[in-house]
């Protein structure tokens, strides 16, 4: 799941179960949907990827 931890930028965290299986293109995919959804232009998003307890 994810949720988002801070604003100033906005910055999301992903419990995933390995986070070494994260492509760098799916990453910027995940980025440009989030974009593409909701008006955040010329803003960095931040991904952090949290191992799944």
């Amino acid at each position: 799941y994810a949720t988002q931890v801070a604003t100033a930028p906005p910055t999301i965290v992903m419990f995933v179960n390995d986070p070494d299986y994260a492509h760098f293109s799916y990453m910027r995919f995940l980025e440009n949907q989030f974009r593409a959804h909701w008006p955040i232009p010329g803003s960095p998003i931040q991904f952090v990827l949290r191992k799944r307890a």
